[in-house]
């Protein structure tokens, strides 16, 4: 009983690992955007108004939720996701407005793109430096080839090999635990996998609906790709299991589930759905592992004590 403690510690203890290292991943970018809202040379209002006055000049201008007046000078670009513009002074790089109405004053001058949902309002005498586009347009599937899909599949192949390779290099005791996790809990890895795959875009989108939330939102919705891919490796993983008995190396189980999900994802559609199958199932697999309890030790046996030398008279 005791090895089997011992190892199921391990196994929980490597999940944690795993999961610690992808929330360290997750809030590496917060120390940076900190760091740019706290620069002097940038702007950045959560919700209000974003003023640029005549004669003031500031790095980049970034407001999440109110009006931009821009009337001095922006530096960089000024980026608005919800709220009327008015520029009336010079940005040197891009416009971006993801929602509200643009008005571009005669005498302004925008040095780069003009980006807008709605139809922008451009007065004579503005100058655009750039191109004006529309966000969301229609992406142009027919210049992204076969070429560009293989590209795609040659670099996400070698990044989830080497992802996997490195869990398991780090955390070798993460091996035993979710086979044991996908073995022997397969129907609440599915569900717990599916609850995770399809609730956590929703709760990021409300996040970002909170305004004072936006930021971490915004992580979350970075951070989806990070946690998705993992799950991925995980089911991989699990798959390979399943090919190549445990205890036969890790690396091998691991190569043998990732080179199937590899050649599934070349075929348009079901590659898809493969990808999805695979993340859910290895996100289930990780949190039921993580939540395992360890088997409690057997309690010691009393050694007997040894019998009394027979007395000689």
């Amino acid at each position: 009983m005791r090895p089997r403690l011992r190892h199921n510690r391990t196994g929980r203890a490597s999940v944690l690992l795993i999961a610690g290292i992808a929330a360290a991943l997750v809030l590496i970018a917060a120390p940076a955007g900190a760091q740019d809202a706290d620069s002097r040379d940038d702007l950045v209002v959560l919700t209000g108004s974003l003023v640029v006055a005549e004669g003031e000049t500031v790095g980049s201008a970034v407001i999440f939720d109110g009006p931009a007046t821009v009337d001095g000078t922006v530096r960089e670009s000024l980026v608005v996701f919800n709220g009327p513009v008015v520029v009336s002074g010079t940005v040197e790089q891009d416009v971006v407005v993801f929602n509200g109405s643009v008005v571009v004053r005669s005498g302004a001058t925008i040095e780069g793109n003009l980006v807008t949902v709605e139809s922008p309002t451009v007065e004579d005498g503005a100058t655009i430096g750039g191109e004006q586009r529309r966000v969301g347009a229609e992406f142009d599937w027919a210049t992204f080839g076969f070429a560009s899909r293989f590209a795609w599949w040659v670099g996400y192949s070698i990044s989830t090999l080497l992802l996997g390779l490195f869990l398991l290099a780090l955390a070798p005791g993460l091996d035993r635990a979710i086979h044991d996790a996908g073995r022997s809990q397969t129907g609440a890895a599915i569900g717990f996998g599916a609850v995770a795959f399809f609730l956590l875009p929703v709760v990021a989108v409300l996040l970002v609906a909170i305004v004072v939330a936006i930021p971490l939102g915004l992580f979350l919705l970075l951070a989806l790709a990070l946690l998705y891919t993992i799950g991925y490796v995980a089911g991989a993983h699990v798959l390979g299991r399943r090919l190549v008995a445990w205890p036969r190396s890790r690396f091998v189980a691991f190569l043998a589930g990732w080179g199937i999900l590899r050649l599934l994802a070349l075929i348009p559609v079901i590659g898809g759905l493969v990808w999805i199958v695979a993340a859910i199932f290895g996100l289930g697999v990780l949190w039921v592992a993580m939540r395992r309890s360890p088997t409690a030790p057997a309690t010691p046996e009393t050694p007997a004590a040894p019998p009394m030398p027979a007395s000689t008279s």
